[in-house]
């Protein structure tokens, strides 16, 4: 039976390969997994090599002081994959640690395929050049990518983003607020202050300012990331307005629904509220050095994916400097009661998600039939 060995660093990682393996077994039932994942991949019956939390701290800042682990890991995962020779190798974003991988496995004859193209085309675009020979098949997620990596020999194929299949647009308004006992009248805010200790450490701060410059009073909801849940709870307590903090998806997305705005930090949180349709303002600070270093490096023009698809400013963005209290507040309460701008807003919001869509089916199974066209 053919063996597909996936690699995924961390939990945005694991839903992607939960969803292909899931995709990759309706359409070929004999396929066998092996690898590393977290639990969604797990409920699709991989059994990890090794705990998924191991990689949690290999990102950019952390690899120094990790890199004695990462090595050790690094070694057992490439003789893991030399032992079992699959026929096709899936990485799944974690650069940090996948693209390790795959550069200790460029003299192999292992089929390779990297899912989430890495984002030099945001910033660091020299990085280009070492990636020749680490992989057959590159899986993008936004539709430029695979005219970005052309333009530097490489092949990329568009298999569509993954927020798509991320249910965001399923919630149920009433049900939220029948479960927390929210009236009709009230209006809800949605407000995401990130998954990572840094975002949330200078975000927190920033958000409940701006909460206490709003005129109108409203029911603020935030959802908690696994990695930062304890930091929100305990920071969220000292809010004018104790906020409603929920954990799981389905309330997640029935807050969604019951929102009049959001306020969020940039990423793919801005694509899950598009396509709930909640009308929103992005804002995101790093450290002054790290920014000043990221004005020389970064060539993009804006920080939200929806702008960037349009190249227009479709999403209010507030970053770093203008990331000020009453900025904050005038923008957002702009949302909440300027409905024009919230219809222009979610007109360019449906023309970007539209952008997302792959050729056919969803990304999953695009991403699926892209893998399965590797099998020998």
């Amino acid at each position: 039976m053919p063996l597909i060995y996936l690699i995924a660093g961390e939990q945005s990682g694991d839903v992607l390969g939960a969803r292909l393996m899931h995709a990759i077994r309706a359409k070929r039932p004999d396929i066998v997994f092996a690898g590393i994942g977290g639990s969604a991949m797990a409920e699709q019956g991989l059994v990890s090599l090794f705990p998924i939390r191991s990689l949690s701290l290999m990102g950019l800042l952390e690899v120094l002081p990790k890199i004695f682990e990462l090595r050790v890991l690094l070694k057992r995962t490439v003789a893991d994959i030399l032992a079992r020779a699959p026929d096709v190798l899936v990485t799944i974003d974690s650069p940090g640690f996948t693209l390790r991988i795959l550069r200790a496995l460029k003299s192999t004859s292992i089929r390779r395929a990297h899912y989430v193209a890495p984002q030099v085309w945001a910033w660091r675009e020299s990085r280009v050049k070492h990636y020749p020979g680490l992989w057959d098949e590159l899986l993008c997620l936004l539709p430029f990518e695979p005219a970005f990596f052309a333009r530097h020999g490489l092949h990329g194929r568009f298999v569509g983003h993954p927020v798509l299949e991320s249910g965001a647009d399923t919630g149920n308004a009433q049900r939220f607020r029948d479960r927390h006992a929210i009236g009709a009248e009230e209006k809800i805010v949605t407000i995401m202050p990130g998954s990572r200790q840094t975002e949330v450490s200078r975000l927190l701060p920033v958000l409940e300012a701006t909460i206490r410059l709003l005129p109108d009073r409203f029911v603020p909801v935030v959802p908690l990331a696994g990695p930062v849940e304890e930091v929100v709870r305990q920071r969220a307590g000292s809010w004018p307005i104790r906020p409603i903090l929920v954990r799981d998806a389905e309330d997640k997305h029935d807050a969604f629904a019951a929102s009049s705005a959001a306020l969020t930090k940039s990423g793919t949180s801005t694509l899950e509220l598009a396509l709930a349709g909640v009308p929103m303002l992005v804002t995101y600070r790093v450290n002054p050095i790290s920014h000043q270093i990221a004005k020389r490096l970064i060539k993009i023009k804006y920080a939200s994916i929806l702008n960037l698809l349009l190249d227009r400013p479709v999403v209010p963005e507030l970053l770093q400097y203008d990331s000020r209290p009453d900025r904050l507040a005038a923008e957002l309460h702009r949302l909440l009661t300027d409905q024009a701008a919230v219809d222009l807003q979610r007109q360019g919001c449906a023309e970007a998600l539209a952008m997302l869509r792959p050729p056919s089916g969803t990304p999953s199974e695009a991403a699926a039939d892209a893998v399965l066209s590797m099998l020998p």
